[in-house]
């Protein structure tokens, strides 16, 4: 398997607060072992490739669960790995 990374964005439309089902997102990339960074518009996961579409889908179904959502997403296979500081 190849690793693949991948630049996400979630946003929760319509509903009632924001930051619940975008914590959420980030609690299921990490439960499914993927390195995530957070930025301030989207976030970078990176880990082996079934991982990433099992977690990606897990993410986007627990997030329009809560209401109407828009997810967009960037794959790579051709990123560098990421250096830790």
């Amino acid at each position: 398997m190849s690793t693949l990374a991948v630049q996400i964005s979630l946003y929760p439309l319509r509903q009632e607060a924001i930051g619940p089902p975008i914590r959420e997102a980030l609690r299921v990339f990490r439960r499914h072992g993927l390195e995530t960074r957070v930025g301030e518009m989207s976030s970078v996961i990176r880990g082996e490739e079934q991982a990433v579409f099992r977690a990606v889908q897990e993410a986007f179904h627990q997030a329009a669960g809560r209401g109407d959502t828009v997810m967009t997403a960037t794959f790579s296979n051709a990123c560098p790995e990421s250096k830790s500081p």
